[in-house]
């Protein structure tokens, strides 16, 4: 199984929300790898969040997650695609 089909289960189906590092340290892989194919599932379609966490000792990481994009979200994408139509 590639690591962005390890990706995709691990967030889109199982619903986990973790840091680039845990999910490279669980798949035996670097953080930039992961942070790609979460690149490649944002560019699927997928609406993958990054939440900024700060813990009781002033450190700061990125957790990600799937989600449902907002009404707001979903009708710049569609006004995005028109004017690219438009320009073609």
């Amino acid at each position: 199984m590639s690591i962005f089909d390890k990706v995709y289960n691990t967030l889109v189906v199982e619903g986990n929300e973790l840091t680039a590092k845990q999910m490279a340290n669980f798949f035996g892989t670097t953080p930039a790898t992961i942070v790609a194919s979460i690149a490649d599932l944002r560019n699927s379609g997928n609406a993958v969040y990054a939440n900024r966490k700060t813990n009781s000792k002033g450190v700061t990481r990125t957790f990600y997650r799937v989600g449902t994009p907002t009404k707001a979200v979903v009708a710049a994408g569609y006004k995005a695609l028109r004017q690219a139509r438009a320009v073609a």
